[in-house]
């Protein structure tokens, strides 16, 4: 059970990656006073939290309706974990979280909270897939219980970090943001190549 907390804990935030956020966040919220950032960033962690959990939810119907394994989606998840975690590596804000497209989008809005903040920076495909894959991994109701506890907790610390960066944007070190990028692009690494060989083990 604690492996699987620590896991799922892990998995998800690195893959929602606040810290990596940040720089965006802040960037397209340049005439936004600290308590109007920390409205969007509050509103921008619901709005992530429930898409992920929906999705985690329903990962059963919509493996029925596509006709999808869980094996394949394991490989699936693997090979995306794997991509973040190179741009991670880099200490590059990954393409599957937001395009500079999105971004540039973003910076014309008066209000970035429920997108593109909420979707799809915080809850991208690769956040997403992920959610499902260790939801379809929890085998039980107790750690189906587990991995939302870890969702709100990842949810609610990524809320803690953006409320932090909004009212202290001068005092951040790019240095330390990227050494965490790293840290995390590590992790991921390795989660994904678990993902791939649990996935062709099933499979």
């Amino acid at each position: 059970m604690l492996e699987y907390a620590v896991l799922t804990f892990g998995a998800l935030f690195a893959m929602v990656d606040p810290l990596g956020a940040i720089p965006a966040f802040l960037a397209m919220t340049p005439q936004n006073s600290a308590a109007e950032r920390q409205r969007m960033a509050r509103t921008a962690c619901l709005v992530a939290g429930f898409v992920m959990a929906a999705f985690a939810g329903l990962g059963n119907i919509i493996f029925k309706v596509f006709g999808i394994t869980l094996p394949a989606l394991q490989i699936a998840g693997g090979l995306i974990l794997l991509l973040a975690a190179l741009d991670m590596l880099r200490a590059q804000r990954s393409p599957l979280k937001e395009t500079v497209e999105e971004k540039a989008e973003g910076e014309a809005k008066d209000n970035v909270a429920v997108t593109p903040l909420g979707i799809p920076m915080l809850s991208g495909p690769g956040a997403i897939t992920t959610a499902m894959v260790l939801h379809q991994k929890a085998g039980t109701h107790l750690r189906g219980a587990v991995f939302f506890a870890c969702l709100a907790v990842v949810m609610a610390l990524s809320y803690a970090i953006l409320y932090v960066s909004a009212a202290g944007a001068k005092r951040l070190s790019p240095t330390f943001m990227n050494i965490m990028e790293r840290l995390m692009g590590i992790l991921l690494a390795a989660l994904g190549v678990q993902f791939i060989l649990v996935g062709l083990k099933l499979g």
